[in-house]
């Protein structure tokens, strides 16, 4: 059977002897050769409709009617939770459709749906998104110059999300431990680009995180904004523990209040995604050179980036007004 590439060729070719006045099938044979029998064909279009341009109608109808679409688009509007053979089975029940599972899902991909597992995230309350609305309209005209974002989290040994091109997906493994293990790190920034980290093994508690704000936290401050600067933090228990509390009101210029549940208003947060991607691509063989890759990626990373997360924050700010207090894309 002939592809449609050749298929296309061949009608360009016949098309550009046609419009040159050649009207022989043998002669456009002779300076081609292409098939008599496709030339005899093209011609016979070209005379009947002067293009060999597809016409539509031909083949088989679509195995799905309007109505089917209009429900099957009703049935995901209502309940985008529903499977393939929910609908399968309603289309089945109301008009009597005997379509198949498959030409759902198709119909459904040429619509632009795709089925995916959404991101778990905080629940808030009607009193989380009223507070979340109450301080973005009380900083959103802040100057964040001085403000030093900070945050912890956790980086897990061989973890597998780096994805691969490839044609056979069944053949792709990665193999991991059963028992993998983690380290965390404490990192902030501000305006001026990355300040510093802190890598860990143990439990995070009130003194522990004080260690950290006294030994890595202030002498980097210190050095870039002497006693100019605002400390941004999020509600943890171990931030606004006793402990912490008294060395913070000792020891810190300024404490930015901030919302609880809100780890989508903190531009560093944005940051643990791209330093996660950089430590993975290098696979780190064991903890000491998964801690080793976390700092230097954290420290590398272009102060451009870091520049352009922190001033997103009056736009974080404004978003978090439009949406009334629900999660924004950052």
């Amino acid at each position: 059977m002939i592809s449609s590439t050749d298929l296309k060729s061949h009608h360009i070719s016949i098309l550009h002897y046609w419009n040159k006045g050649v009207r022989s099938a043998r002669a456009i044979y002779h300076k081609t050769n292409i098939p008599l029998r496709t030339i005899y064909y093209n011609i016979n279009k070209l005379k009947q409709t002067n293009s060999l341009k597809h016409r539509g109608g031909n083949g088989r109808p679509r195995a799905l009617c309007k109505i089917e679409k209009n429900a099957i688009a009703q049935y995901i509007r209502r309940n985008n939770e529903i499977s393939i053979n929910e609908i399968k089975e309603k289309l089945s029940a109301a008009y009597q459709s005997s379509v198949s599972a498959s030409t759902i899902r198709r119909y459904l991909l040429e619509c632009g749906y795709r089925n995916v597992l959404p991101k778990s995230t905080h629940m808030l309350t009607s009193e989380h998104k009223q507070r979340r609305i109450e301080w973005a309209q009380q900083h959103q005209n802040n100057d964040f110059t001085h403000t030093i974002f900070t945050d912890e989290t956790s980086f897990q040994l061989f973890r597998n999300t780096v994805r691969r091109w490839t044609k056979c997906p069944n053949n792709e493994l990665k193999r991991i431990l059963k028992n993998r293990q983690k380290v965390h790190v404490w990192g902030a920034i501000s305006a001026r680009g990355v300040l510093t980290c802190h890598t860990f093994r143990c439990n995070l508690n009130g003194s522990y995180y004080v260690h950290i704000l006294e030994n890595y936290l202030l002498p980097a401050a210190k050095q870039e904004f002497r006693q100019n600067w605002c400390l941004q933090q999020d509600n943890d228990p171990k931030h606004t523990s006793n402990i912490a509390k008294q060395f913070i009101n000792n020891k810190i210029p300024r404490l930015l209040k901030w919302p609880s549940n809100s780890p989508d208003v903190n531009p560093i947060e944005n940051l643990w995604s791209i330093v996660k991607r950089k430590v993975e691509k290098r696979k780190p063989k064991n903890i000491d050179e998964l801690e080793l890759f976390l700092c230097e990626e954290f420290k590398n990373v272009d102060v451009n980036i870091v520049v352009k997360i922190v001033m997103s924050m009056k736009k974080r700010c404004l978003s978090l007004i439009e949406s009334k207090g629900e999660r924004i894309k950052y």
